[in-house]
């Protein structure tokens, strides 16, 4: 379905993504995580064919997808900030999606409406940021794209929107199988509905798999300093933070009974790692 491989791209004399590569060949709800300027828009600019790459090959369902409009039929792309015209009122960006996407599901989006409370005849220009987000995320749906692109599509919205957005995320996957690809700052919110991770990180794909592999990465030990020493000599220690004569130490290592033995036979505290945690020490590793 997605195939980028050794793909380059740079604005002016700054390369932003630099020889990355990955593959998604199956249906179902990615994550896009990076810090800020990481490149994770760059990158979805350059599936929904926005951009050309400088080096590299970008395909989307076997097609080069810059300047190809036969790829609008199956890429639905919300961009963070998207540039709705700014005279339209929501029935008119809900007619746009019935225009561009052959598969628009009219019935769905106006259901969301209502969830999302919106009505038709609400100016774009004078909805707050939550709420173009949320028309955003209803086109994404409705679309019933093949490959629908998200980015930060949960911007704006309250914690009570962003559970419902996620539900709906979830459900329309399967009840209309296809690749989600979703860029965001919530991971903790959102890994519980993904398949799989992408971690844009010095400019390429620092770690592409399954979520669930990924989620059981990164454990707290605490206690002694000369026991905390000893288990994990040899270990990537990602964090140490000093309690007084202790110490608590992120450790990347696996959250399973190998480890939890280890722990309580050296009279440590073991607990499990969120996982925005992991990925912003395991980011700030590298760097």
């Amino acid at each position: 379905m997605i195939r980028v491989e050794n793909v380059t791209y740079s604005y002016g004399e700054e390369p932003i993504l630099e020889d990355i590569s990955f593959n998604e060949e199956e249906h179902g709800i990615t994550a896009i995580w990076g810090r800020n300027g990481a490149g994770k828009t760059t990158l979805m600019k350059l599936l929904a064919g926005h951009e050309k790459p400088n080096r590299g090959i970008v395909e989307i369902m076997g097609t080069a997808p810059y300047n190809r409009a036969e790829v609008v039929q199956y890429v639905c792309y919300m961009q963070e900030e998207h540039p709705f015209n700014n005279i339209w009122n929501v029935k008119d960006a809900l007619r746009f999606g019935q225009y561009y996407y052959s598969n628009w599901d009219m019935d769905m989006a106006k259901r969301l409406l209502k969830i999302f409370k919106l009505h038709d005849k609400m100016k774009i220009s004078k909805l707050s940021k939550g709420m173009k987000s949320a028309l955003q995320f209803i086109i994404g749906i409705s679309s019933n794209a093949e490959i629908t692109i998200l980015d930060e599509p949960s911007n704006g919205l309250d914690a009570s929107m962003r559970k419902k957005m996620y539900q709906i995320l979830r459900e329309s996957q399967e009840e209309h199988p296809r690749l989600f690809l979703i860029s965001t700052h919530h991971i903790e919110e959102i890994q519980p509905i993904c398949d799989s991770i992408v971690v844009i990180h010095d400019k390429g794909a620092f770690i592409h798999g399954s979520i669930d592999e990924m989620r059981e990465y990164g454990i707290w030990l605490a206690g002694g300093k000369d026991k905390i020493e000893e288990v994990t000599d040899g270990q990537n220690v990602l964090e140490v933070s000093k309690l007084g004569s202790r110490l608590k130490v992120m450790v990347d290592v696996p959250f399973n009974e190998k480890w939890k033995e280890t722990a309580s036979s050296h009279g440590l505290s073991i607990e499990k790692v969120k996982l925005q945690d992991y990925l912003l020490n395991k980011t700030e590793e590298v760097e």
